[in-house]
């Protein structure tokens, strides 16, 4: 089977985008995993299907590189919005839907193949302190833990330690460390189904902005991951935040064409 994909990143998020309007792709798990796979495949963190859908420009369907169908991915969300454009499904503006519902999303600018993209997220309630660490669902679920330096922490190895901890080991999390520096915060994440440390999580970074916002950072919050910077803004009320608002890269790499 021959697939036509466009490789994106954002912010270093890598994802391989297929466009399935026509449904001509059933990918199996064990097909999606090696297209992401890095030696035998294209390489990526995930892929993510542009698919039809009846009340919106599109839909999405993100998979994470270990091939099994995921919750939302908010770099990948904004990849999909840049790929769309580049289909002409969309110009500048644009509501589509995804695992967690409708989203809206604006194209800021453009230049030299990287789109600058805001991407509406749903709202989240606030978030459950496990000691003195937060849980926050943010379309996908998020540990957080506040660090003295997140160039002192072993991502990985303390990332899988809690990732597979008794209390999450069953359907896993997302877990991110942040340190607290003046004007921005820097965030290094743990993703689940990647299994590894990626260079930014779009979700991740909301979960941080949010639990940030308990130390008395206002939005909107700026974020430096390895790969890039974010910034996220929201609003809040009766501990539930609302208007919340991802901003980042979208960047196109390349576009080919795989047998498999």
């Amino acid at each position: 089977m021959k697939i036509v994909f466009t490789k994106y990143h954002g912010a270093g998020n890598d994802f391989i985008l297929v466009d399935n309007r026509k449904e001509r792709y059933n990918l199996k798990t064990s097909q999606v995993e090696k297209l992401c796979d890095r030696h035998f495949g294209i390489g990526a963190d995930g892929l993510i299907l542009l698919q039809e859908s009846e009340k919106y420009d599109f839909s999405m369907r993100y998979f994470n590189a270990n091939g099994i169908e995921a919750s939302l991915c908010g770099n990948g969300g904004r990849c999909i919005v840049s790929f769309a454009r580049y289909l002409r499904i969309i110009e500048e503006e644009t509501k589509f839907w995804a695992v967690d519902g409708e989203h809206t999303a604006n194209i800021i600018s453009s230049l030299n193949n990287v789109d600058s993209i805001r991407l509406k997220m749903n709202d989240v309630d606030n978030g459950r302190i496990s000691g003195s660490d937060y849980i926050f669902y943010t379309g996908s679920p998020h540990f957080v833990r506040i660090v003295d330096s997140v160039e002192n922490i072993d991502t990985v190895k303390e990332g899988r330690k809690i990732r597979y901890n008794n209390q999450f080991k069953d359907e896993g999390i997302n877990v991110n460390f942040i340190s607290l520096e003046k004007e921005f915060i820097k965030i290094r994440t743990y993703e689940r189904g990647v299994e590894n440390e990626t260079l930014a999580c779009g979700t991740g970074a909301v979960a941080s902005a949010l639990a940030a916002s308990v130390h008395n950072y206002k939005s909107p919050v700026k974020l430096k991951a390895k790969g890039g910077d974010l910034t996220v803004s929201f609003k809040v009320k009766s501990k539930r935040f609302y208007n919340i608002w991802l901003e980042g890269p979208a960047t196109f790499v390349f576009s080919g064409e795989i047998n498999i």
